[in-house]
């Protein structure tokens, strides 16, 4: 006897326990409940594999394909799926807490530009030495940056200070195609 390989996910041919099964696919036409020993036959006849899909229905159902090329076409489909997943970007902005309103207004215009691609925005103020005394400032900073940018993105948390930054993260709202 052939010994089935762990990974495959599906019960195949002889490895297929349930008395009968119900039959789907092109091959067969309408569903029909029929023997185990039928459904193989058929399957042989066709030269293809009879395949359990459904093993928790009641009869399980089964279909008559060729089992190679239905696991490369899932494969591939998998394969599609993750080029398609979209990737979050991240940008970084960087402010000091006495940024003047000319290299705000300019940052700003950056962080827009970013939302609108779709990136993920992270502005955050840099203490350096004593000005870790301006934290009120640097609050104030980064949410009137969060409310200038009300209308291209969302704002994911409050500001937090984590060592010497405080910073704050923008998400882009989801644009309607």
């Amino acid at each position: 006897m052939r010994f089935r390989k762990k990974e495959d996910e599906h019960k195949i041919n002889n490895y297929i326990r349930a008395p009968f099964v119900r039959l789907v696919g092109d091959n067969v036409g309408d569903s029909d409940i029929v023997s185990l020993k039928e459904a193989l036959e058929k399957a042989d006849d066709l030269g293809l594999d009879l395949v359990e899909i459904s093993p928790n229905a009641d009869p399980p159902v089964c279909k008559i394909i060729d089992y190679q090329k239905f696991l490369y076409q899932k494969k591939k489909k998998e394969k599609e799926k993750k080029t398609k997943a979209q990737k979050t970007v991240v940008k970084e902005i960087r402010f000091g807490p006495h940024t003047d309103e000319h290299d705000y207004n300019f940052k700003l215009k950056h962080a827009e530009k970013f939302l609108k691609e779709g990136a993920k925005v992270k502005a955050f103020v840099f203490f350096k030495g004593r000005t870790i005394l301006y934290k009120e400032k640097g609050e104030i900073l980064l949410l009137k940056l969060a409310q200038d940018l009300e209308e291209f993105g969302k704002i994911e948390n409050l500001p937090k200070l984590e060592g010497k930054r405080m910073t704050i993260f923008i998400l882009p709202k989801v644009q309607k195609k």
